[in-house]
Parts: C-alpha cells; sequence; structure tokens
C-alpha cells in the first residue's frame, strides 16, 4: 500500500518519493521533476513503505527527516555500478573443506548486486551518523573510523567492478 514517505517506481519517470497528498492525487518527487499522480494508478512498483497520516502526525520534523533520508539513500544510486566484463554470466562456486558436502554455485550478478547494496547501506549509514543530532563530533569521528575499515575489509571486491571510482577505499597507509 502506497503512504506518504514511500519509495516508488514509475514505469516512465523511475524512482521517487511520495511527498504529499492531494484529494485522489499523490504528488510524488521524481529526480527530473516533480509530478501529481492519481491514487488509483496501478503501475506504481512499491520500493520502500512510508507512514501513515497516524504515524505521522503533524510533526514536521519527522516528515523532513525521513525524506531528507530517502533523498540521501536515493543520491547513491544516481550512476549504475557495472560488473566487470570479464565476469558477466559468470558464476561463484564455493566448494567446502569438508569432503562430502555439496559445492554451491551464485551467479556472480547476483553475488555483485549484494556487494553494491551493501556498499550504498554503508554511505546511507555515513550519511546518518554524520548528519545525527545526538552523537557529538568524537562519536561521529569514531563510528566513521569503523566504516573505514569496513571499506578496507571489502577492497577484495573491487576486481568485480568495471569502474574504479566505484571501488571500496579505505584507510590510506602514510
Amino acid at each position: 500500500m502506497i503512504t506518504l514517505g514511500a519509495r516508488v517506481k514509475h514505469p516512465t519517470f523511475g524512482e521517487g518519493i511520495v511527498c504529499g497528498e492531494e484529494g485522489t492525487n499523490w504528488k510524488v518527487f521524481f529526480r527530473e521533476s516533480d509530478q501529481t499522480i492519481s491514487k488509483a494508478f496501478e503501475g506504481f512498483e512499491l520500493l520502500d513503505y512510508g507512514f501513515s497520516q497516524e504515524e505521522a502526525g503533524v510533526d514536521m520534523e519527522y516528515i523532513e527527516d525521513a525524506l531528507r533520508n530517502v533523498l540521501t539513500e536515493m543520491e547513491f544510486i544516481q550512476h549504475p555500478v557495472d560488473l566487470g566484463e570479464k565476469w558477466v554470466g559468470g558464476n561463484l562456486t564455493m566448494t567446502p573443506g569438508k569432503a562430502g558436502l555439496q559445492s554451491k554455485e551464485v551467479p556472480i550478478e547476483a553475488f555483485f548486486h549484494k556487494i553494491v547494496m551493501m556498499r550504498d547501506r554503508m554511505r546511507v549509514l555515513e550519511q546518518n551518523i554524520n548528519s545525527h543530532k545526538v552523537l557529538s563530533d568524537e562519536d561521529k569521528v569514531n563510528l566513521q573510523q569503523y566504516i573505514t575499515r569496513c571499506y578496507g575489509s571489502m577492497t577484495t571486491f573491487n576486481v568485480l567492478f568495471d569502474n574504479k571510482e566505484d571501488y571500496f577505499v579505505g584507510e590510506k597507509k602514510s
């Protein structure tokens, strides 16, 4: 069910956020434009749930924070992240070290998609830490260091990416 704050995908306009309600229509913010779309429109794909009017109440700060979080999340989905050409159509094979157990094969595209999703969510976490109202600057720096170390642990997967600007980058050695 589509509600205020929901992330949706429209067949023509792409991904958007339901940011308002006008009678029988939704006001939806898309990257390229704002649109008014009938609530009866059945072509939306629901990507993430919003919240009910009861949950939202009249607290505009809550609504603005929710919208800011969704917009921040969408910011990191601006360009497609390409899998290195040599991996397209390939499989990741995991072979157990214990005899008699079956190997598992996973399409590399599926594995790559999970890696990219994890990277995007870590970026959103980073943004949420930076904009947190209660954390001290020292707490923010400490949490940022953990995230940087996580990125460093993920550099093994850079071999999958087609473009170097999409790579994981950890701490720089001086």
